[in-house]
């Protein structure tokens, strides 16, 4: 309904497709200066922006209000429930200032005249050759599946390289006390930019964790699903109240090691590559502060995600027939 807006608002001669859908979370200290959405290369296929306010500005958070450079309204203060569409090009230059508390969350979809661009047949495509056509078929080494390298990199006021600012990968679990480390041997003069895309482990303070991951952002998934898995955990896998001598017990269990001096090097020169503004971590992603890591939850954690893929593995190959059929991803239903 919200294309069909956007088609109906602009007077569009032709169907338009959803080029890219983003569920956006604005920590304190987040914020966006003036810009135009199809303002780097290669996003000059979006035409049209919406987008849906998920919280209100006051109540869930303060600041992160959203202002146009050029006509009316001037300024806008999200309220959840409210979507603001506009074109994507000059036009509507736009900012969002800092977010000063709370969290500011949108769901931001971008449309395209081009139909070469539909982000659910790009999606329907790549699960195709993850889903169906592999031999090696585990669940969750295939999901989720990455957005390009350019999507993971912030830095302030939109700088078009990447020699300031930091990958949100890396920059969020670097705030939350983690660091990742890769155990094959590294070409320090060759670009590491595939680099964060295979197995990883992750690292706290001076251990090695055991668990292997597919990748930095099967990581981030499980750190995720923590959330759900206890009430008690914070954020990612911290645990309020548990305390330190926790961890060093798991490390005597075999469950952790300790850095080698080689393994430490390793975590250094990757943060160097992609956390090159450890300050503009700080500001963008808040620390769970004072809490300690308890990995008896991070490991009940994991095998609770597993089987969630499982599952949903299973319903992705059930509906992925339908899905191709109309080269559109939806819900559906099956009979039980």
């Amino acid at each position: 309904r919200l294309k069909e807006k956007v088609e109906e608002t602009f007077g569009c001669e032709y169907e338009l497709v959803t080029e890219f859908t983003g569920l956006i979370s604005w920590s304190r200290g987040a914020s966006i200066g003036w810009h135009s959405d199809d303002n780097r290369p290669y996003l000059k296929q979006r035409d049209f922006t919406a987008v849906c306010y998920l919280n209100s500005y006051g109540k869930d958070f303060e600041g992160g209000l959203f202002h146009f450079q050029d006509g009316e309204p001037k300024t806008i203060a999200p309220m959840v429930g409210d979507a603001v569409i506009y074109t994507a090009d000059g036009r509507n230059t736009h900012s969002v200032d800092e977010v000063t508390s709370g969290e500011r969350l949108t769901l931001t979809l971008w449309f395209s005249r081009d139909s070469s661009h539909d982000e659910d047949a790009k999606l329907i495509l790549l699960l195709e050759e993850n889903v169906l056509h592999k031999s090696n078929n585990v669940p969750w080494s295939l999901l989720p599946l990455p957005a390009s390298d350019n999507m993971y990199w912030f830095s302030p006021h939109q700088a078009s390289n990447q020699d300031i600012g930091f990958d949100i990968r890396l920059g969020r679990l670097h705030a939350l006390g983690f660091d990742v480390y890769y155990s094959r041997d590294m070409n320090f003069g060759s670009d590491l930019s595939e680099l964060l895309m295979e197995p990883m482990q992750l690292a706290r303070r001076d251990q090695l964790l055991d668990h292997k991951f597919v990748n930095v952002l099967h990581s981030l998934q499980v750190g995720e699903y923590v959330n759900l898995y206890d009430e008690q955990v914070a954020q990612f896998y911290f645990w309020e109240g548990c305390k330190s001598q926790a961890f060093t017990n798991e490390v005597q269990s075999g469950k952790a090691v300790r850095l080698s001096r080689s393994q430490s090097e390793k975590i250094t020169r990757v943060n160097s590559v992609f956390l090159k503004d450890t300050k503009l971590v700080e500001t963008v992603f808040q620390s769970a502060g004072q809490c300690y890591f308890n990995l008896a939850t991070f490991s009940a954690a994991i095998t609770e995600w597993e089987d969630y893929s499982c599952k949903l593995h299973k319903e992705i190959l059930l509906s992925l027939p339908q899905w191709r059929a109309h080269q559109a991803i939806y819900s559906v239903k099956f009979d039980v």
